[in-house]
């Protein structure tokens, strides 16, 4: 809407008019229709009813040029305020967007077509909420998007959001996935000037509800979540240093993790090049198969190995030397027979005591239970078979502790059960040895020990990277049923948990930290609220205000290099 004057000559002289007028769609094509005629009024007065109707001033040039001034006459008594909206979340969201190029590419991949809202928008959507307020697409469209600023920063009305059109907008999503990665390496490479050397390699798993009946990936398996009875996916996350995501990709729930990383390795060098890369992954991923495969390749690799293989190096824990990496942690380099790798023997002060904790725990459990089951056989005959049958199950819940004991159940004369058990001095002396040691094998041997270890315990970045997703961007557990709908609610989780580590890093660069939960959650309080302003001409002006940000808030604001807008345009249902 707009206003247009009106003239009519009266008394030999031209008088001005002005009304207020619409364009509407019709048949015969755009007409202009006028809603109400406003009588004489001056430049402040048309600006002022420019704004209600509008909230755009200067929208179609409409506004004389003496109506710069804003000022108005307002009845105070009638002021009121109207809606309140989020803010900070979606509008700190879209401005690391913005920074990544996100918005751009989207705009780029997915161009506008017929639809009424564009797909790179409705995609954005789904990222910022993912990142602000995890929750379903349906919550989305009936809830959060209208509790919300969205609508004034992307321009998408919203009564042009609903379920079906976020649904859809996945769809058209998934297809960029591997284009996406490679976008935002590079970009994330040039913001923060991040190198690629040192590759960190980890799989987790994510839980459905529902049968998923249709989605092959859908299988029982081995789940971090503790949800055996629920089928699931494995989620194959590749991190830098910092764990800054790299990519991933999405196996089936019941893929055994060793299986998976020559695939992962052989993914990331056609997307990426080998360069001169180092490959870390812990003890679940290795076999000797993929040592070989690694070798094979002229790859370099720091890998845990199994708890077992300490064994081979009794005589170094028992005679050193050790080097002190920090308080309560040594390490100790052992080269290996062929000299084409080198062993790092580490020995933790707090490991060894939550270890030694856990087996005095798992001991005492068996011992008890050992000696309910001598009291058993004493009160009344039993059968050897359910015996030995009991005796497995005690040690299966305990086997920490299992190798502690020598068990053996005996039959006696009239067929009856009786068991024997004593301690195994020589397994107790072990695990008094090996208790907070393990053991890391490399074929980077131009690194001291103390570099080798820092550089594997960088796996915690990658488990912290899962932890995000699935506590603060609720990537568990999967309510789709369809294979391309859950790898695209994977994807927009990818994307969300980017935006988070980038955040991570302004926080890092500006002196905060690099922790940016606490950051997003005192922004994510910042408000949109509509003033409404009663005119002496009779008309209502609608503004859309920012709440001004408290003192921590702006603090935060200035570090990080951001500014917000004084006001926003408003945009209506159409």
């Amino acid at each position: 809407m707009f206003i247009r004057p009106c003239y009519r000559w009266k008394d030999g002289k031209q008088h001005a008019y002005w009304a207020l007028v619409e364009s509407v769609r019709t048949p015969r094509g755009p007409r202009q229709r006028v809603v109400a005629y406003l009588g004489q009024m001056d430049p402040a007065g048309r600006l002022g009813v420019h704004e209600a109707a509008n909230g755009r001033p200067g929208r179609q040039g409409r506004l004389d040029s003496d109506a710069l001034p804003r000022w108005v006459s307002v009845d105070v008594t009638g002021i009121r305020v109207g809606g309140c909206l989020e803010l900070g979340g979606p509008w700190l969201g879209l401005e690391l967007m913005r920074r990544l190029g996100l918005t751009e590419f989207l705009e780029r991949v997915l161009p506008p077509g017929p639809e009424q809202v564009p797909w790179s928008q409705t995609a954005a959507i789904l990222v910022l909420s993912r990142l602000c307020h995890p929750s379903s697409e349906l919550h989305i469209a009936e809830h959060y998007y209208r509790q919300t600023a969205m609508a004034d920063l992307l321009g998408v009305p919203p009564d042009r959001i609903n379920d079906d059109r976020l649904y859809r907008a996945l769809d058209q999503l998934l297809p960029h996935k591997e284009a996406l990665e490679v976008h935002l390496k590079n970009r994330v490479g040039e913001l923060f000037g991040l190198d690629y050397d040192l590759l960190l390699y980890d799989v987790t798993s994510t839980y459905f509800e529902g049968q998923a009946e249709a989605n092959a990936l859908a299988q029982r398996g081995y789940s971090r979540d503790h949800r055996g009875d629920c089928k699931q996916v494995c989620i194959a996350l590749v991190v830098t240093k910092g764990g800054m995501p790299l990519g991933y990709e999405v196996f089936a729930g019941n893929r055994n993790d060793v299986t998976t990383v020559e695939e992962i390795v052989t993914t990331m060098e056609r997307r990426y090049g080998r360069a001169d890369r180092i490959w870390v992954m812990d003890r679940g991923m290795i076999s000797e198969d993929n040592i070989q495969f690694l070798k094979a390749g002229s790859r370099r690799y720091i890998v845990g190995t199994p708890k077992g293989m300490l064994r081979r190096f009794e005589r170094d824990l028992l005679e050193g030397p050790w080097q002190q990496v920090q308080e309560g942690l040594e390490v100790q380099r052992v080269a290996s027979p062929k000299g084409d790798e080198t062993f790092i023997l580490c020995r933790s002060a707090r490991r060894r005591e939550k270890e030694k904790a856990m087996h005095d725990r798992f001991e005492q459990r068996i011992e008890q239970g050992l000696l309910d089951l001598q009291a058993s056989c004493i009160r009344r005959r039993q059968d050897p078979i359910v015996i030995a049958q009991r005796l497995g199950k005690l040690m299966g819940r305990n086997t920490r502790a299992a190798g502690l004991f020598q068990t053996q159940v005996q039959t006696a004369c009239d067929g009856s059960a009786w068991l024997d058990w004593s301690p195994a001095e020589a397994w107790r002396d072990w695990a008094s040895l090996s208790e907070g040691c393990y053991l890391l094998r490399t074929n980077v041997n131009d690194w001291s020990g103390e570099e080798l270890w820092k550089a594997y315990i960088q796996l915690t970045d990658a488990e912290a990277a899962f932890r995000i997703d699935k506590s603060d961007l609720k990537i568990r557990p999967v309510w789709h049923q369809k294979q391309d709908r859950v790898l695209a609610h994977i994807l927009v989780c990818f994307l969300a948990y980017v935006l988070w580590k980038t955040l991570g890093q302004l926080c890092h660069q500006a002196g905060l930290g690099d922790e940016p939960r606490r950051v997003l959650e005192e922004l994510r309080n910042l408000r949109v609220v509509d003033v409404l302003l009663p005119t002496r001409e009779g008309v209502t002006i609608r503004r859309r205000c920012i709440a001004r940000p408290t003192d921590h808030q702006a603090i935060l604001l200035q570090r990080l290099g951001l500014t917000l807008p004084t006001s926003l345009e408003i945009t209506d249902a159409s």
